[in-house]
């Protein structure tokens, strides 16, 4: 994170409870054509971090613009790339009198009229290899990378990732990038996610509040796994996605902190210490010795979660399509209601990919709780309270429904379960392939 200054609607879900279970118990479901992102080792994250220190060990101890040590950071990453498939470029710049480097990748495939960024600054200061900062970033979407390279990962957007340079003297390498793309260019990324500081050894877990459907894909995954989350303050305009933002693209990203001081209800939500969240912020010890391994474990698997949610991953389902648009009032902090969906002239039973279209329009989703009730009464959980204060829960889910006989009476069931917020089904859609 530099010293002076911090998806369209894009559908994303972090997948729920697993296992079908019978009756009234909840069963699983996951968004419709999201193939699940694979676990990202974050031993393989580590490895490329004392990959990283290595070098800066090599170059007089830091990895900065203009360094030695940073070109051979942006060789080792664009090496590791090109061996397996991705193509990458180079591109150039000047700041201070001095070359540098921003290193860009793009996996074959995709909508190239609709790309997905994620980035890291690459560059440390002067004054030590910037392991944390922002070592982990980088690292992690390195490893992110070659995860999408192993799983021959062909989602219907475009993938691209980005290594900056000089961030750390104002953002010179984003900024460039960004100022030098056409405006056509620019109008086809639909998002950009940021990666500077995700493992800070007093770690906080702070999520970017700048796209709403980016941010709730983050939270979602935390929610997910347990953890809660806060919204990102202490490097506002101070990291890459600055640059994007200020032209308009959607963004957002996640970050562990850094010299502020984690406070008494902080070290009670997360643990750790009332000290800094990172005591070697921009010093020469931040090193591998300066990395929370699971601060660093948790945000690699978040951003290969994000990036595989909003990539997406094939077209929308096609098949027999039944729908029920009647809109119905969800009482606030009352009983559950239903909205039906009869299905009639399918043979034998549901499939194991049964596509729900929900449409809820409610102020605060963190209070609803929404079933899928089979014509048998079997119930499976779509959305359990999750999303905090965001509005609206507009997606379309996957369940495995193979267990049921397709025709009957299908319920979207909703109950909110807490004051104040309220709304409305508007509209639920069952597609059989």
């Amino acid at each position: 994170m530099k010293l002076s200054a911090r998806l369209s609607a894009l559908a994303g879900s972090s997948a729920l409870v697993l296992g079908a279970l019978a009756g009234a118990v909840p069963a699983s479901a996951a968004p419709a054509g999201a193939t699940a992102a694979p676990d990202i080792p974050v031993a393989n994250v580590k490895q490329h971090l004392t990959d990283l220190q290595s070098i800066a060990t090599a170059n007089g101890g830091n990895r900065a613009h203009g360094r030695a040590g940073y070109k051979a950071s942006i060789d080792f990453v664009k090496a590791k790339l090109d061996a397996v498939g991705y193509t990458t470029t180079i591109q150039q710049f000047t700041y201070n009198g001095t070359t540098g480097y921003n290193l860009i990748a793009d996996w074959p495939g995709g909508d190239p009229n609709q790309v997905l960024m994620a980035g890291s600054h690459l560059d440390s200061v002067s004054s030590g290899p910037g392991i944390n900062d922002n070592g982990s970033g980088s690292a992690a979407i390195l490893e992110t990378a070659l995860a999408v390279a192993r799983s021959g990962y062909q989602p219907s957007k475009h993938l691209r990732f980005g290594w900056w340079g000089a961030e750390e003297l104002g953002l010179v390498g984003s900024k460039y990038y960004v100022n030098n793309l056409a405006t056509t260019e620019r109008a086809k990324l639909a998002g950009y996610l940021n990666f500077d500081m995700i493992g800070s050894p007093n770690p906080g877990y702070f999520v970017y509040d700048d796209d709403p459907a980016i941010e709730q894909t983050f939270k979602n995954y935390f929610a997910g796994i347990g953890v809660p989350t806060e919204i990102e303050t202490e490097g506002d305009g101070r990291s890459d996605h600055a640059s994007f933002k200020n032209v308009g693209i959607p963004v957002g990203g996640l970050f562990t902190g850094a010299s502020r001081v984690k406070t008494s209800a902080q070290v009670s939500k997360w643990g750790g210490t009332a000290t800094a969240f990172d005591r070697c912020y921009h010093s020469s010890c931040d090193t591998t010795a300066n990395i929370n391994d699971t601060a660093l474990d948790r945000n690699s698997d978040a951003i290969a979660h994000a990036i595989w949610s909003l990539s997406g991953a094939g077209t929308p389902p096609t098949g027999k399509v039944f729908t029920n648009d009647a809109d119905v009032s969800v009482p606030d902090n009352g009983a559950a209601v239903t909205s039906t969906v009869d299905v009639t002239g399918v043979t034998g039973n549901a499939p194991g990919n049964l596509a729900v279209g929900v449409d809820i329009v409610h102020t605060y989703i963190g209070d609803l709780v929404v079933d899928l009730v089979a014509p048998d009464g079997t119930v499976y959980n779509l959305h359990n309270r999750s999303g905090g204060s965001a509005d609206n829960i507009r997606q379309t889910y996957t369940v495995n429904a193979s267990a049921e006989v397709a025709n009957g009476a299908w319920k979207l069931r909703v109950q909110d379960k807490a004051s104040v917020d309220t709304g409305y089904i508007n509209s639920v859609k069952l597609t059989f392939p």
